[in-house]
């Protein structure tokens, strides 16, 4: 499963983790929910919940103990991971100040990647 999801190098659905590893012996959309949230559990996997899909991972750091932080590219579909102390700092403040208790945290930040940016960069100067 943790191949199908590395392999694809996208987002990827239950379903088209399901298909990849039908060949397997697995057959059920349950089983792969099961270890899909197994794998979150363990910081393995995020789930990616504007595209309801599923990337790996780049790797053990501070989001074990606070969170994870998704740019997802609009046009390629490319997501980067990256964390930062200071907004886990200010959502604890805020946490504190409002009594509210914290399960977890999905931030998910949508727009263009450096990549794709550029080709419109290109194009925007040529229209001008």
């Amino acid at each position: 499963m943790l191949e199908a999801i590395s392999h694809a190098g996208k987002p990827v659905s239950a379903y088209d983790i399901l298909d990849e590893i039908r060949p397997y012996g697995i057959r059920s959309p349950v089983q792969v929910y099961r270890a899909i949230k197994k794998l979150i559990e363990d910081g393995t996997v995020h789930k990616v919940e504007s595209l309801n899909a599923f990337v790996l991972c780049v790797g053990p750091h501070a989001h074990r103990r606070g969170s994870a932080i998704l740019a997802i590219c609009e046009q390629c579909g490319r997501v980067t991971e990256f964390c930062d102390d200071s907004v886990d700092r200010r959502l604890a403040e805020w946490a504190r100040s409002e009594g509210f208790q914290i399960g977890s945290v999905s931030i998910e930040v949508n727009g263009r990647c450096a990549d794709c940016s550029v080709g419109i960069a290109f194009v925007d100067a040529r229209i001008r």
